[in-house]
């Protein structure tokens, strides 16, 4: 389908059917893995393995999810990003579907942590990409609403997901979920491509149009490695990284090793729901009506979302345990679609596939260190109070260097990079340092 040529975001129409599809596909991706917790009980207790051991499909799946960030990105630009979700969703189930058959961790390794990584960055990434194109001023909204699928899932999945392990044991339950990923498929079929005016502000001139390295640059938007903004932005993100998925992995286990039932273990993560879903309202509501800018709205609640993950230790009783894992959902859950918001703003619309995929190429470090490195710490101390420890300094240090982007302590938001009247280079308030060209030399 050849793209509808807009001369700008129409802040609505088929940008809330995008809105929903998207909102499913958090649901499918985010909504599953968060509760997944559940499934490494169970893991631990079938192959008799340590936590530090089954942490590794946790830290491969989302590894493998932004590390293949970039080819999802180049793929929805050559080919757009409607059969790439569609191929995303297609192997996302299958790697459920093959987990429910699998007799080591190895291949656990390779079902959920690289099949469903792979096809979860497939299915989501482009579509959030195509989403911030179609939405200007209710761009921070509709990135709310999409990914509030993740808490909504969270939700529901978390009690449902212990109800299938107990009913059919872990090899059923994971047979029923793939069964519900497949729905990703008629959700990328809803994704209508569109072309905006910016898209030629970083077009190649003519006598540039062969050559491979301006195709390279294109494709995976390689020359957002000279721009100041991002690099800080994205180095930010590996510390997050780092620290932001260790509650998602051990708060189930730091529960049943405080004795508490499962049911009320997999409470926990429907409580993280909840306030996720509270957490993205507040955040959509402060950022519209509040004065301060999107990157300082961020700062605030990594830096919060870090001090919550950091209290996790402290909860003693179940209410208070209960209570802590409520203040985190509600912290974190602000976090990703001001992450997307705040990217948008400092690259622009024009560049914001090449973005996603760099910036989650580089968090896989944090990612795939984050968990196992809080599993080891598990293992050697005998308890996860030093796990949340070091994942909380992790948010807490990434949110601090936010502080260090170009502009921060202004009050007015730089303006998008647009293109000169000459033709030239487009005017980047986010790159102050940034040289002639947008392409590698």
């Amino acid at each position: 389908m050849s793209p509808r040529v807009y001369s700008e975001p129409p802040d609505g129409g088929w940008g809330w059917a995008i809105t929903l599809a998207c909102f499913m596909q958090s649901a499918l991706v985010f909504g599953v893995t968060r509760p997944f917790g559940i499934f490494f009980v169970e893991f631990m207790a079938y192959f008799d393995e340590p936590s530090s051991a089954t942490s590794w499909i946790s830290s491969i799946t989302v590894a493998t999810s932004k590390f293949t960030s970039p080819l999802a990105g180049a793929l929805a630009t050559q080919y757009g990003e409607r059969p790439v979700a569609i191929a995303g969703g297609l192997l996302s189930g299958l790697g459920y579907f093959l987990a429910s058959f699998a007799t080591n961790l190895a291949q656990l390794y390779i079902f959920i942590g690289m099949f469903t990584g792979i096809g979860g960055t497939f299915a989501l990434w482009p579509s959030l990409a195509l989403l911030s194109r179609y939405f200007e001023r209710r761009r921070p909204l509709a990135t709310s609403l999409a990914l509030s699928g993740a808490g909504v899932a969270s939700l529901a999945l978390s009690p449902l997901f212990q109800f299938l392990v107990d009913l059919y044991g872990w090899r059923g339950a994971l047979l029923l979920v793939s069964g519900m990923v497949f729905h990703l498929l008629p959700c990328g079929a809803l994704l209508r491509p569109l072309a905006l005016p910016e898209d030629d502000a970083l077009a190649a001139p003519p006598e540039q149009a062969v050559s491979w390295r301006h195709r390279l640059s294109s494709l995976f938007g390689l020359s957002l490695l000279r721009h100041r903004g991002f690099m800080t932005y994205t180095c930010c993100g590996v510390l997050n990284a780092a620290g932001f998925f260790v509650p998602l992995v051990h708060l189930v286990p730091h529960a049943r090793e405080l004795d508490f039932d499962e049911y009320q273990a997999a409470f926990l993560a429907s409580a993280v729901g909840v306030a996720d879903i509270g957490g993205r309202v507040a955040c959509t509501w402060l950022v519209t009506c509040g004065p301060l800018r999107l990157c300082h709205h961020l700062t605030l609640w990594s830096f919060l979302t870090g001090v919550s993950v950091l209290a996790v230790p402290l909860g003693r009783s179940y209410g208070a345990v209960l209570a802590i894992s409520a203040c985190y959902g509600f912290l974190a859950g602000a976090v990703l679609p001001l992450r997307v918001s705040t990217l948008v703003e400092i690259v622009g619309p024009a560049r914001i596939m090449g973005a996603i995929g760099l910036i989650n190429l580089m968090e896989s470090v944090g990612a795939l260190s984050g968990p196992p490195l809080s599993g080891w710490i598990r293992d050697v101390s005998g308890s996860y109070k030093a796990s949340f420890l070091a994942g909380g300094c992790f948010l807490v240090a990434g949110s601090l260097g936010l502080l260090l982007l170009p502009g921060y302590f202004s009050l007015q938001t730089p303006r998008p990079p647009k293109q000169n009247q000459e033709g030239s280079k487009p005017e980047d308030p986010w790159n102050p340092s940034q040289q002639n060209g947008v392409c590698l030399a």
